[in-house]
């Protein structure tokens, strides 16, 4: 888009008084106006302003080709309310939590599994771009390449780290770390960005473990773990949110317990198909894992609204029911 078709941003600055009129103004219902400038004093008036995007009015308007666009106003629908907004909130910071403990969970594992892999060809392998696949060795336009982009990152990483086992090591000794410990500085994104230049035997092996029947669906669910991990990381807004790197869904046959994922668009694009893939790895990860009943039971306590549900989130209306979320183990015969 050029600049000469932007406008400037006009928007007057305003207190958080009067930030409460304005709500007020376009029709939301504030009953106890201390404790909505507290709110608002605490959480910032357009972080909230991302929870009260679906109580806006809505209508459908016809394009000159026949189509119809939805117009969104800035005006609230009737008996919207501050506190409904504020409980939304609440809802989704504990969202989060849930999320962080079962991908804390994954992440651990993940790095145990990935160490004990990359060790067999060396406890420094991993420096060597031999010891991935080649794509992992194609220079980008910049002329570096992925493998050289991860140990630089590394390297920053060692030496900033404070963690006692780093700064013993730099005090004893004068090489790189070995893959066992330097795995302990990676985050979930350079997890990620490994298993995509893994070789095709490594990341069966890998794939394997969690009864997998096609690496790709271990790369491609790990980029976007670690894409809500980020969000949940920055206190974002989640149980809403598109997912901007969506986990492969499986085809008819290859996973049964995600099946169900390949005929529902909605929730390959919202945040239930990461929870549905934690739940299926966490299984082999953490079998006696109670994640699943807790993430039920917050999932009750969705503020009462018809304009808002599970749905929005891209759960299906019988998930519940799903073997997904009810067996405990698996079956030899799965």
């Amino acid at each position: 888009m050029s600049s000469l078709s932007l406008s400037s941003y006009s928007k007057p600055y305003l207190s958080v008084t009067e930030q409460l009129e304005l709500l007020r103004g376009r029709g939301m219902l504030i009953t106890d106006t201390r404790k909505a400038e507290a709110c608002l004093h605490r959480i910032g008036y357009y972080r909230l302003s991302g929870y009260a995007y679906p109580f806006r009015q809505r209508e459908l308007r016809r394009n000159p080709d026949g189509s119809e666009t939805e117009h969104i106003h800035e005006h609230f629908r009737p008996h919207t309310e501050f506190s409904t907004i504020m409980e939304l909130y609440v809802f989704d910071k504990k969202l989060r939590l849930l999320f962080l403990d079962a991908i804390e969970r994954i992440e651990v594992g993940l790095r145990v599994e990935v160490a004990l892999t990359l060790g067999t060809y060396g406890a420094f392998s991993y420096r060597d771009a031999n010891t991935y696949n080649r794509y992992f060795s194609a220079p980008d336009s910049d002329g570096a390449t992925p493998h050289a982009r991860f140990i630089e990152k590394l390297d920053d990483a060692f030496r900033r780290s404070r963690e006692e086992f780093a700064e013993h090591f730099r005090s004893k000794y004068s090489s790189d770390l070995p893959i066992w410990m330097s795995i302990e500085l990676w985050d979930f994104g350079t997890l990620s960005t490994v298993l995509n230049g893994m070789k095709s035997a490594d990341l069966d092996r890998l794939s394997s473990l969690y009864r997998l029947p096609k690496r790709r669906f271990l790369s491609s669910w790990a980029q976007s773990i670690n894409f809500v991990r980020n969000v949940c990381a920055h206190h974002e807004r989640l149980w809403n949110r598109p997912l901007v790197q969506q986990p492969s869904p499986s085809k008819p046959g290859e996973l049964e317990l995600l099946e169900h994922l390949a005929t529902d668009s909605l929730a390959q694009r919202r945040i239930y198909a990461v929870a549905a893939v934690l739940q299926y790895m966490l299984r082999f990860v953490h079998p006696g894992s109670t994640w699943k009943e807790r993430l039920r039971s917050h999932l009750k306590t969705i503020p009462d609204s018809p304009h808002i549900s599970l749905r929005h989130m891209g759960f299906p209306s019988d998930w519940e029911k799903l073997a997904l979320w009810r067996a405990s183990t698996f079956d030899e015969s799965e």
